[in-house]
């Protein structure tokens, strides 16, 4: 098959000059032919991806689209508990933040320069927004208040009926309108006192009625003992008279440790 100028297109070097001199290889020809024609292929194909990646990171660092963060316009959940447009100086600790004063003596009256929190509004005496206050408080710090000022957790696995008496670890939390120092939330040991529902008198009116059966043990759970008094025709009346004092000066309570109701 000739080769004519028309096929030169196809090959990086132009064969013409080889077809007017005659006399060639025709097999090292097309050998030459398709390993250009492979290689220009190759080098096409490989360098449209680098052509295609540079004009994507040229688009990318040129056309970067920017996202403002959204504003949170979540309300605070202390703001449930801060009533609108109120005297500020009778806020709830939670809707406000105070300055320590260090020079305050404890036990005695003090003032507090104090700031409401975000999303909270309150009024002095003249009806006017403000947002900078002073309150009056007792210095003090939160675990020293009284027991009526905070509410603490119960324990129902210590013995309230115990020589000596058991305490258990209690978690304090102090009630929404004091105001105090320090945290509001404390730990605290505290004497057991919780109960288990059963009631004094009744458990007399057993020892006094059916005693000489047990009933008045049965009831405060100690069945044991309960037993030994309902074979023994309550220790022929003697331990029947015991129980009767020792209920009645509160001296035997129930058998979970609980005090009576």
């Amino acid at each position: 098959m000739p080769i004519t100028p028309s096929t030169c297109d196809f090959m990086s070097v132009c064969l013409h000059s080889a077809v007017s001199e005659g006399g060639f290889d025709s097999g090292n020809i097309t050998i030459s032919f398709f390993s250009l024609a492979a290689g220009s292929l190759m080098t096409t194909k490989h360098a449209q991806p680098q052509s295609t990646f540079a004009k994507s990171l040229t688009s990318t660092s040129t056309n970067t689209p920017y996202f403002k963060a959204a504003e949170s316009t979540e309300i605070p959940p202390y703001v449930m508990k801060c009533p609108s447009n109120g005297l500020c100086s009778r806020l709830p600790p939670d809707c406000m933040t105070c300055n320590t004063n260090y020079s305050c003596i404890y036990g005695k009256p003090a003032t507090f320069d104090c700031r409401v929190k975000p999303h909270v509004h309150c009024v002095d005496q003249n009806n006017h927004e403000q947002e900078n206050f002073t309150i009056n408080m007792t210095c003090q710090f939160c675990w020293q208040l009284a027991t009526t000022d905070y509410v603490c957790t119960n324990s129902t696995s210590c013995m309230t009926v115990s020589c000596p008496r058991q305490r258990y670890n209690a978690t304090c939390t102090v009630r929404d309108h004091i105001h105090c120092l320090g945290n509001r939330v404390f730990p605290k040991m505290l004497y057991c006192n919780w109960t288990g529902g059963y009631k004094w008198s009744t458990a007399l009116a057993l020892s006094i009625t059916l005693g000489g059966f047990g009933a008045d043990r049965f009831y405060l759970g100690q069945w044991r003992e309960g037993l030994g008094k309902l074979f023994s025709f309550g220790g022929l009346g003697i331990w029947t008279l015991i129980d009767v004092l020792l209920i009645g000066v509160g001296y035997v309570g129930p058998a979970d440790g609980s005090l009576y109701i």
